[in-house]
C-alpha cells in the first residue's frame, strides 16, 4: 500500500524495523482484532494496538465507567463517569489514532452471540475478569479457529498465554472446568496494584502484534506468570491435553455453554 504522509511519521518506527517494514505495517493497518473487556487489560491491549495502527479493533462490554475504575481503566476519566465504557474507549482511542476503526459493542456476552461478535475478527483478546466469560471465550475460539491471547490480573499477579486452535493447547488443557463460584475472589473482592493491568496488557498488545506479523514465538503452550511484588517473570509449560473436552481428540464439549447468564464484567 502506499502511505501517506502523516502515516509515515506516525508509523516511522515501526517501518524501519526489519521485522516490520512497511509490508508488516500493512498487515497491521489491515488487521482486525476483538477485546473482550473495555476494563483494566482491555484498555491498555486497545490503547496499543491504536497507536501501533491496527486498521479495526471492537470492544466488548456492557459495563459503565465508575470511579473505582481509574485507578487502573486507563482509558477512561472523570468526563466519562457513568458513561457506556466502549464509548469512553472508543473516545480516548480515536483521540489518539483517528484512522483507526473502533467498533463499540455494549453487550452482554453469552452462547448466543459470541460467534457473531467474534465471526469477523482475526484475533480475540479476552481481557474479561470471570471464569465464565474465560471459558466461553476459549470454547468460541477453538470451535472457531480463532487465534486467543488470554489475560488474567488479580493482586500483584498478573498471566497471559497465546491459544492457536489446532496448534497447540487450549485453556481447558490446563483447567479443565471453571471453580466453584466464590472459590477464587474478584479484583473487586480482593484487590489489584492499579499498574498491574498495564503490564499484563502490554503483554497482549505485543502477542497480538507478534501473530498479525507473523514473527517471533508467541506463548503458545506456555502461561506467562508475573509477579509485580518480586518483579519476577516465570513460564509454565501448557502440554496439550488428549481427552480435554474442547480441543481433544474426541470432544465432549461441541456447543457452547453459559455458566451463568450474560457477563463480561471487566478487571
Amino acid at each position: 500500500m502506499d502511505f501517506n504522509d502523516e502515516q509515515l511519521l506516525r508509523y516511522s518506527r515501526h517501518i524501519i524495523l526489519p521485522e516490520v517494514g512497511g509490508k508488516g505495517q500493512e498487515k497491521i493497518i489491515n488487521a482486525k482484532v476483538v477485546i473482550i473487556g473495555a476494563g483494566g487489560l482491555g484498555c491498555p491491549v486497545g490503547y496499543y494496538l491504536t497507536a501501533a495502527g491496527v486498521g479495526t479493533i471492537a470492544l466488548v462490554d456492557n459495563d459503565t465507567v465508575e470511579m473505582s475504575n481509574l485507578q487502573r481503566q486507563i482509558a477512561h476519566s472523570v468526563n466519562t463517569l457513568g458513561m457506556p465504557k466502549v464509548e469512553s474507549a472508543q473516545r480516548t482511542f480515536k483521540a489518539l489514532n483517528p484512522e483507526v476503526n473502533i467498533i463499540p459493542m455494549k453487550i452482554r456476552l453469552s452462547k448466543d452471540n459470541i460467534l457473531d461478535v467474534i465471526r469477523d475478527y482475526d484475533i480475540v483478546v479476552d481481557g474479561s475478569d470471570n471464569f465464565p466469560t474465560r471459558y466461553l471465550v476459549n470454547d468460541a475460539c477453538v470451535m472457531t479457529g480463532k487465534p486467543l491471547v488470554s489475560g488474567a490480573i488479580l493482586r500483584f499477579e498478573g498471566q497471559i498465554t497465546a491459544i492457536i486452535p489446532g496448534d497447540g493447547p487450549c485453556y481447558r488443557c490446563l483447567f479443565e472446568e471453571p471453580p466453584p463460584p466464590g472459590l477464587v475472589p474478584s479484583c473487586q473482592e480482593a484487590g489489584v496494584l492499579g499498574v498491574l493491568p498495564g503490564v499484563i496488557g502490554g503483554l497482549q498488545a505485543t502477542e497480538v502484534l507478534k501473530l498479525i506479523l507473523g514473527k517471533g514465538e508467541v506463548l503458545k503452550g506456555e502461561l506467562l506468570i508475573y509477579n509485580a511484588l518480586k518483579t519476577t517473570f516465570r513460564k509454565v509449560k501448557i502440554p496439550r491435553n488428549p481427552s480435554c473436552p474442547v480441543c481433544g481428540e474426541n470432544p465432549s464439549i461441541t456447543e457452547l455453554i453459559d455458566y451463568n447468564e450474560g457477563y463480561c464484567s471487566t478487571a
